[in-house]
């Protein structure tokens, strides 16, 4: 082989007796082919990724729900997929898969390529407070990215329409003399670990009376239990059913958990009216999520859809038709730090009250 052929040398040796200095012909010759072939693998290699990006969507999206079909998680999901879809060109196919908190669901995502092929809807529920609570959770909120909130809820506590109680100031009387008597009240969530559960156990903390967590694998299971009395009470989000179901006596809306009474919520009690229980404040977010690694110009292209479907007023009308504000656009950096932030302040509640993977 002729000794100025560009594969007759390994590189290290070659730099060893080429210093970069070194600018004879025979080095540029030898260099050059060196250096066309390492261009051509990173050309193949990179091609098809970038190809794939720019064309994105081909084919139609997949929209995980991590809790089954008939809850406010699946209303927000069927508000806001056919508009998406219309934007992005491709359908986008509501999947609800329910249990372990959510994170059956979230794990499908982490199994597929990060190609944007599967969005996740989320909260603090499923990515921040699940890998905190159960063993079994191996992924962590950061193997996730925010691409844009979708909207806010108001939470409240709702109990069974039996229960006697009509106020937050009787329902502590009550739990406290049902705790005395060995029947502690039970409140439910939608898994082990869940937001829900958190505010449940830090009502049980605050007030300092012992109180049954009863988990379900989702929000119409526990609704279920509530509507048939099985369950005393569940703090949760808000939505226009529940505000109906109170309505016609299936239910009770004791307090929303706002610093103040709202506007348009004016008949409902603000927590803070309770003076136990004036720091108990809390709302409830949800938010599209994709794998980390899943390539910019991807997130980009549902970033801006998803602004899109937002903007479209059968969206907002249905967001606020059900109790939800619908979120504000945010740039994709925006978004990254609050969803980082968030994980702060949920490890922060997680650890007051000594929640541990089980």
């Amino acid at each position: 082989m002729p000794k100025n052929y560009a594969f007759d040398f390994a590189l290290p040796g070659f730099l060893r007796s080429h210093p970069p200095h070194h600018n004879d012909t025979e080095t540029t010759l030898r260099i050059k082919p060196f250096l066309y072939v390492l261009l051509v693998a990173a050309a193949a290699t990179l091609g098809p990724t970038v190809a794939s990006a720019q064309s994105f969507p081909t084919k139609p999206v997949t929209l995980m729900v991590p809790y089954p079909a008939g809850g406010l998680s699946d209303v927000i999901a069927r508000l806001v997929n056919g508009p998406l879809g219309k934007i992005l060109g491709q359908p986008v196919i509501v999947d609800n898969v329910g249990g372990v908190s959510g994170a059956i669901a979230a794990q499908k995502v982490l199994g597929a390529p990060a190609d944007g092929y599967h969005l996740f809807q989320g909260s603090p529920n499923e990515l921040i407070l699940a890998p905190l609570a159960i063993s079994s959770v191996k992924f962590k909120s950061d193997d996730f990215r925010l691409v844009q909130m979708v909207s806010t809820g108001q939470i409240a506590v709702y109990t069974r329409p039996d229960l006697p109680v009509a106020t937050m100031d009787e329902l502590i009387d009550y739990a406290r003399k049902e705790a005395a008597a060995g029947r502690p009240i039970t409140y439910a969530s939608v898994g082990p670990g869940s937001f829900y559960h958190l505010l449940g156990a830090q009502l049980s903390k605050i007030t300092g009376i012992p109180m049954t967590h009863v988990p379900y694998k989702g929000g119409a299971p526990a609704n279920q239990d509530l509507l048939g009395g099985r369950v005393d009470i569940f703090i949760t989000v808000y939505g226009k059913n529940y505000q109906q179901w109170a309505e016609t006596g299936k239910i009770k809306i004791l307090a929303l958990l706002n610093s103040e009474r709202r506007e348009g919520f004016k008949q409902y009690p603000a927590i803070a009216e309770t003076k136990p229980l004036k720091d108990f404040t809390f709302n409830l977010w949800t938010g599209y999520f994709v794998k980390k690694d899943t390539p910019e110009p991807i997130v980009q292209t549902l970033h801006d859809a998803l602004n899109g479907a937002l903007a479209e007023p059968a969206v907002r009308d249905g967001l606020l038709a059900n109790g939800m504000q619908p979120a504000k656009p945010v740039s994709l950096a925006d978004a990254g730090k609050f969803y980082a932030d968030q994980a702060v302040k949920f490890r922060a509640i997680a650890k007051s009250i000594g929640l541990e993977p089980q």
